[in-house]
């Protein structure tokens, strides 16, 4: 017996990660989706680490599970956009390094003396850092590459025409709210601007527990993506030119290098959020949304686990 087809709904990264793992197992798939790829993966920053979100115990499955992806891409597949870089998270109170930092290569505290001024805790690790619009890209053609169609669609809902199948994956983000009727799913809107690199290698994280102002600096080969915002409950994706301003001032700051470095772009995106993330078959849908700011880091272990959940 042939396996059945299969349609994912969504090209966001989770959408596309899961088209390629269920290909690549011989699934036939059909992608669909309003935009390829998705504006909220199109504007992550991005790199490797499971921030803010639950449940625990899958989160850490999934992430690890993806981190080992991801570090065999770095070295495997060198157009993918994935790279191992080193870096530093930094904090201007007494947070300490959450558990899994300690688990990366190369982590280590960091004195004092080796801050930027005025930042009293930090430590340095190795982590995959992912240049978001190469690595769409590389997953929308290695999805394509395993038989994988990509279909651009507007599904209004899971009983349209459009999203027929013996199995739907639902990978819709912010979507799901009115395609699985999901009251939970919340916009945290989040903003990056993007300039020509300086020559930067390094990242830089500050741990801002709960602020709306972040404060990240991601370079890759020609450009280094800044941030950023997390708005909660905001889903406007006009630009902001205030925002923009302060992520520059606050960057500029841990980083002088950047000051005068071309802007390049605006990224504004909508973090699809709810309280855990949704990874379950329901009859013939198997859903797979929800992941927040953490899409990335988990795009390959959820992506496994529906695979998992489609042979059941």
């Amino acid at each position: 017996m042939s396996p059945s087809r299969v349609i994912v709904l969504g090209a966001g990264v989770i959408g596309l990660t899961t088209a390629v793992v269920l290909a690549e197992a011989g699934r036939p798939v059909t992608v669909v989706a309003a935009k390829f790829p998705g504006a909220t993966s199109a504007a992550a920053g991005a790199s490797w680490g499971p921030y803010l979100v639950e449940p625990a115990d899958q989160v850490a499955r999934w992430s690890s599970h993806s981190l080992a992806v991801f570090t065999d891409l770095a070295t495997a597949a060198p157009g993918s956009g994935v790279r191992l870089a080193s870096g530093t998270d930094a904090s201007r109170g007494v947070s300490t390094a959450p558990a899994w930092a300690r688990t990366l290569p190369g982590f280590r505290p960091l004195r004092t003396e080796e801050l930027p001024a005025g930042f009293a805790r930090g430590h340095r690790y190795t982590t995959p850092l992912i240049d978001m619009p190469r690595y769409l890209r590389y997953l929308a053609k290695r999805a394509a590459d395993a038989g994988a169609v990509l279909v651009r669609d507007t599904v209004s809902g899971l009983a349209d025409p459009a999203a027929q199948a013996e199995s739907i994956v639902n990978c819709t983000g912010m979507g799901a709210r009115t395609l699985a009727d999901d009251p939970t799913v919340r916009p945290i809107r989040g903003q990056h601007v993007v300039v020509a690199n300086p020559g930067l290698i390094d990242f830089f994280e500050e741990d801002t527990g709960t602020s709306p102002d972040l404060l990240c600096i991601y370079p890759h080969r020609d450009t280094v993506v800044l941030g950023g915002t997390a708005i909660d409950g905001s889903a406007d994706t006009a630009g902001d030119p205030a925002a923009a301003k302060a992520i520059l001032e606050r960057c500029i700051a841990v980083e002088p290098r950047l000051a005068g470095a071309p802007i390049l772009e605006h990224r504004i995106g909508l973090r699809p959020t709810r309280p855990t993330v949704r990874v379950e078959r329901e009859g013939k849908i198997v859903h797979n949304y929800g992941h927040g700011g953490a899409g990335v880091t988990l795009s390959w272990g959820c992506a496994e686990h529906v695979r998992a959940l489609l042979q059941t």
